[in-house]
């Protein structure tokens, strides 16, 4: 299909039905059941979760579980995280027939994201930025759409947003924090970053960062004009964000234990979401928060939450007059909320680790991992030698030893894998996903077929 059949800008953002209310792609998070929650409680644009182009262009179970939708997950728009325009233009054709369009994540800020080479840490490169948005834009017959992370100069964010627009992206979402404001360190968005990138582009831009409650939706369109608000961590924790409903915390996970068992998927993502709805609850009460922790299907999840539920009736007086709750929080611990991380400990109230000084003073733990690491391969003769020669010893037999040998990351888990295994597995991966497929690895020697 031409690219001059395809809607651009103002008019594919109308014929998404001009959304404005948008839950963000989340790994592991925004599966079907999620989606379809969230679109009953405002979300009018949903994503799928990151999936990895080149996982996706080469394992077919590994499709068919990220495109799992439905005729009422609509509009819906399919994100991959890529660094080889080759190898995205191929995945998104796979996806271009399931969804109203392909998102390119250039906004992830995670470790693995740096060793894969993708999302934020693509920031740099913009000359690859610019092949993969052209090489999407020009062979796909939906639009292309990025989601992006902040430099702290704004000047330099405004230039890489005109670079994205250029090169063919349709609807940009931009975050308004850099990919080393995460964690302990996440800290406030910038919409100061957003509101000069919506001014300087011609193209639908929505905003993400910051959205704790339903207000904070129309103060962030108001302050940055944005078309649209994107949140992520302010769904997990309260779904019924978008509008506003004040609602308790097992009632909204038990609704979405109903959504899990209708539209299934993995017992982790559930019990993720389950622990997030029900955070300040679970923190009170241990109880339930230990039955939930060991849950193995929906079935005990639900109990779990069953209990819980219980407790706080029982020891808090919830649902009566008397109702009693002495958390430092904007309401009681029963109903859903924001989550706010806690600032990190500064410095000075921080415990120092011993470290070497220029005595050669060195602490016995950090000495004896020293000598542990030289003995393998390296026979030691340290009698008679003080603190300060053994660490100046030890230091030249670790500098003259090779560097340390790198290994390819498991695409499903993260531990180290083989380049050889047919699957890019580690070796409990492998075997899970040879049996499903039924195809023999001669690396990992894993689901030997039975022969007569």
């Amino acid at each position: 299909m031409e690219n001059k059949e395809k809607l651009e800008g103002y008019k594919f953002w109308e014929k998404l039905g001009r959304p404005t209310k948008l839950v963000a792609p989340m790994v592991d998070q925004s599966e079907l059941a999620w989606r379809m929650l969230s679109r009953k409680y405002g979300a009018e644009l949903c994503y799928t979760p990151m999936l990895h182009a080149s996982v996706f262009l080469r394992d077919p179970q590994y499709r068919i579980d990220g495109l799992a939708s439905c005729p009422e997950d609509r509009p819906l728009i399919v994100q991959f995280c890529a660094n080889d325009p080759d190898i995205l233009t191929k995945s998104a054709l796979l996806a271009q027939d399931h969804c109203d369009a392909v998102d390119i994540n250039l906004g992830c800020p995670q470790t693995i994201a740096k060793r894969g080479n993708y999302g934020a840490f693509l920031g740099e490169n913009w000359e690859l930025v610019t092949k993969l948005i052209k090489a999407c834009h020009e062979k796909l017959s939906v639009p292309v759409t990025c989601k992006i992370r902040i430099f702290t100069d704004v000047e330099k964010t405004v230039q890489y947003a005109k670079m994205i627009e250029r090169a063919g992206c349709q609807l940009l979402t931009v975050h308004g924090r850099t990919k080393e404001m995460k964690g302990p360190m996440t800290g406030l968005a910038s919409w100061e970053h957003i509101k000069a990138v919506k001014d300087a582009v011609k193209i639908p831009v929505f905003a993400n960062g910051n959205i704790q409650y339903k207000a904070d939706v129309d103060r962030c369109i108001n302050q940055t004009g944005v078309d649209g608000v994107m949140i992520a961590e302010g769904n997990l924790h309260d779904p019924c964000l978008f509008v506003g409903k004040k609602t308790i915390i097992w009632e909204i996970a038990l609704e979405y234990l109903q959504c899990a068992v209708k539209y299934p998927c993995p017992a982790s993502y559930a019990r993720g979401h389950v622990f997030k709805i029900c955070h300040h609850g679970l923190q009170r009460h241990t109880r339930a928060r230990d039955l939930l922790a060991s849950s193995k299907d929906i079935q005990d999840m639900k109990t779990a939450v069953e209990v819980l539920r219980d407790i706080c009736t029982q020891s808090c007086g919830v649902g009566k007059e008397n109702s009693v709750s002495d958390d430092a929080l904007p309401m009681p611990h029963w109903f859903c909320q924001p989550y706010v991380r806690p600032a990190p400990k500064p410095k000075e109230n921080r415990k120092e680790r011993p470290s070497s000084t220029d005595s050669g003073e060195i602490s016995k733990k950090k000495l004896k991992k020293m000598m542990k690491r030289c003995m393998k391969n390296t026979s030691l003769d340290l009698e008679g030698l003080d603190s300060a020669e053994k660490v100046k010893k030890l230091s030249k037999i670790i500098e003259a030893k090779p560097n340390k040998v790198t290994y390819d990351i498991c695409v499903k888990c993260g531990n180290p894998s083989s380049t050889r295994c047919v699957f890019h597995l580690c070796k409990p991966c492998c075997k899970i996903r040879a049996k499903e497929v039924y195809v023999f690895c001669t690396v990992h020697r894993n689901f030997v077929p039975k022969t007569k």
